[in-house]
């Protein structure tokens, strides 16, 4: 009689048993082989510095300055509106951006707050932070309602109660600055603030258009010698307008022009490590442009509470 065969379960048989053909033929596919070795050996291809997108985006930081600091010089009510239109794009470009699970929730609360903020802004006699923080409370509470209530549940609540609460911020942060504008020597305040932020912004993103050295991180196609350098020419722009503007001096307003610009260029390129993390995730915006503006309205939108701070180093 022949030989029992040795059970299937038997780990130790001889011979072993023949590997699947299906399974013989992926390992040895010589395409499959290629693409293997070729995937190990080759480097990541790094994101190129687009020179053109860069210095379109230098000019949008030096357009929204222009607006900001011109609006600053007219009367309360009309900074408001102008303001309001800047919280507006804002909202609009950070929805679309960071992509929430709830974008119309966020959208919503986000234009409410500014709304109630620069209404507040305007009325509030005297001119005081604390109605700001009392319409910020509020839209967040409105926020996290909205989130629990729509159909989705509690799916994803905590990213989208973050987008929510960034949005919220950024709002209120820019209507602090029509509180600033009336408040003695607050329109001096903006004017060498944020145009020290704007300016540093421009000369960070324009020197990347030139050259983009060194590489922060490999992912983001940002260079440090432009962050350092436009913090630096922001913060004696800021030295040069308080030697020729009424109530200003060099000193203190360098020192504010300091603070305010290593806000702006660190929000900027902290969007700009959030956005590649998004290019690694897959994760695209569906606007090209809200992309790429967002940086800077971000920092914008961070520096103008900075300002009012710095504000305080200009009665030095």
């Amino acid at each position: 009689m022949p030989a029992t065969p040795p059970p299937a379960e038997d780990h130790g048989a001889w011979p072993p048993a023949t590997e699947p053909a299906s399974r013989r033929r992926r390992s040895r596919d010589p395409e499959n082989e290629h693409s293997a070795e070729h995937s190990a050996e080759s480097p990541v291809p790094l994101p190129p510095v687009r020179r053109l997108l860069s210095l379109g985006i230098a000019g949008f930081a030096l357009l929204m300055t222009v607006g900001l600091v011109v609006g600053a010089q007219t009367t309360h009510e009309s900074y408001a509106v102008v303001i309001f239109g800047v919280q507006a794009l804002f909202v609009g470009v950070w929805t679309i951006a960071s992509r929430p699970p709830a974008p119309r929730v966020v959208g919503g609360v986000g234009l409410a707050v500014a709304i109630g903020t620069d209404v507040a802004a305007v009325l509030t006699r005297p001119a005081s932070l604390a109605p700001l923080a009392y319409v910020t409370a509020a839209g967040f509470i409105v926020g996290v309602v909205g989130q629990l209530t729509r159909p989705a549940g509690r799916q994803r609540v905590t990213e989208s109660l973050g987008s929510s609460l960034v949005v919220t911020l950024g709002v209120v942060s820019f209507a602090s600055l029509v509180v600033l504008g009336r408040i003695p020597h607050g329109t001096q305040a903006i004017v060498a603030c944020l145009a020290a932020a704007g300016i540093a912004l421009f000369v960070a993103r324009f020197t990347d258009a030139i050259a983009a050295l060194p590489r922060i991180a490999p992912q983001v196609p940002r260079g440090g010698a432009g962050v350092v350098l436009g913090a630096m020419v922001g913060t004696a722009a800021a030295g040069a307008i308080g030697n020729y503007l009424d109530g200003l001096s060099p000193l203190p307003s360098a020192l504010a022009g300091l603070v305010t610009a290593i806000v702006a260029v660190m929000v900027d390129l902290s969007v700009g490590y959030a956005e590649a993390s998004r290019r690694v995730d897959g994760d695209e915006p569906d606007l090209w442009l809200a992309q790429h503006i967002q940086g800077p309205i971000g920092a914008f939108a961070f520096a103008a509470p900075a300002a009012y701070v710095a504000s305080w180093l200009l009665l030095l």
